[in-house]
């Protein structure tokens, strides 16, 4: 087993790099992601899925950094946003379809902070920092809606809050309306043959195709679900009724996932047709990385099969995608699907792109630490 280990870290360090990565240059990039990112951007930006995403990167820096500068980023977030996500507090106008404003309070994309605000919760713990997180999944348990997570980011967005609140409460009901939730939304978006995740009902094939008349299975909607399904595995007891069935689903898409990469090491915003959006891009690219080293480091993953896909993703992220002065570039706008003729390069960065860089940093960290 200890020979092993080394021949594996022999192969991620020498081999494909060329040269040892040292858990030295793996933190040097992580700071150097997150110092520009914070340097330039306030902490008060409200907390909708965009801004929400880079923090639970940021949360995940802080773990692993103890950098003092990233906690009172999150902080400072966190109380300008009134630990909330969407502020209405009338419940009979609370809705879950697409909504920027205030009265869209179940839906998951006003829902992602919470993962935050339970985590500054655990640092030190004040009921004022989850007692609307509380409040508005209690609220949602309580109707008989299953059809809150309708597309694929609402995965990540929903899910890790449903495991983590179960952790600070007991309450069962929060794995069970996990489980339920989660049974609609793969009964809506997961592709039985392909193992992958439709964004929505919209891209579903035949009904919707890629440039080629392929299936469209956009990047970054199935890294959300692939870094979400390991957030929820991370949190989940062990012997919960309901693990099989995200385990499942988790070695399903990571061996797709493996199949779909460039050989340059990204992975294109269309996974199975290159040629309809071409090039890279980094969002979905990190988010599948993160998915993939957490699943080796946790012994999900066979690590002669993925370390050689991590280890190219990363290259491209630490050496393509993140520029000298730390911004990091190739990041496909705000959207949902594959754009034929979208520009994205080196100049095209978004918080949620950097929060998924230091996810894949912090994790590929503690697997040279090992």
């Amino acid at each position: 087993m200890y020979v092993n280990l080394i021949v594996c870290f022999l192969l991620f360090s020498s081999v494909v790099f060329g040269q040892r990565v040292s858990k030295k240059d793996v933190l040097t990039k992580l700071n150097l992601a997150n110092a520009y990112w914070q340097s330039n951007h306030t902490p008060e930006q409200w907390a909708f899925w965009d801004i929400a995403a880079y923090h639970t990167g940021n949360m995940e820096a802080y773990k692993l950094t103890k950098k003092k500068e990233y906690l009172d980023y999150s902080t400072k977030w966190a109380v300008y946003n009134q630990w909330k996500g969407a502020k209405s507090d009338h419940k009979p106008e609370w809705k879950y379809s697409y909504g920027e404003k205030d009265d869209y309070v179940l839906f998951g994309d006003w829902q992602i902070c919470f993962q935050t605000y339970i985590d500054l919760y655990q640092l030190a713990p004040d009921p004022t920092k989850i007692a609307r997180a509380k409040e508005v999944m209690e609220y949602q348990m309580s109707t008989p809606n299953n059809d809150y997570w309708w597309w694929a980011d609402g995965l990540y967005m929903v899910m890790p809050v449903m495991t983590k609140l179960y952790n600070l409460t007991q309450n069962e009901q929060y794995l069970d309306k996990l489980h339920t939730y989660f049974v609609f939304a793969d009964s809506l978006m997961y592709d039985q043959e392909e193992k992958l995740y439709y964004r929505d009902a919209k891209y579903v094939y035949p009904k919707h195709k890629s440039a080629n008349d392929r299936k469209d299975f956009w990047a970054r909607g199935d890294g959300w679900v692939l870094a979400g399904l390991a957030k929820v595995l991370a949190d989940l007891p062990k012997d919960s009724k309901h693990r099989d069935v995200f385990v499942t689903r988790f070695n399903e898409m990571a061996g797709a996932v493996k199949a779909s990469q460039q050989p340059e090491g990204y992975w294109t915003r269309s996974m199975l047709d290159k040629d309809h959006a071409p090039g890279p891009e980094t969002s979905g690219t990190a988010f599948f990385t993160y998915g993939l080293i957490w699943g080796v480091n946790n012994g999900y993953l066979d690590k002669k099969e993925y370390l050689p896909v991590v280890t190219k993703a990363w290259n491209y992220l630490s050496k393509v995608a993140l520029q000298k002065d730390g911004k990091l570039g190739y990041v496909q706008p705000i959207g949902e699907r594959a754009i034929p003729g979208q520009v994205v390069d080196q100049n095209s960065t978004s918080p949620f792109g950097v929060g998924a860089f230091l996810l894949v940093a912090s994790e590929l960290y503690r697997f040279l630490d090992r």
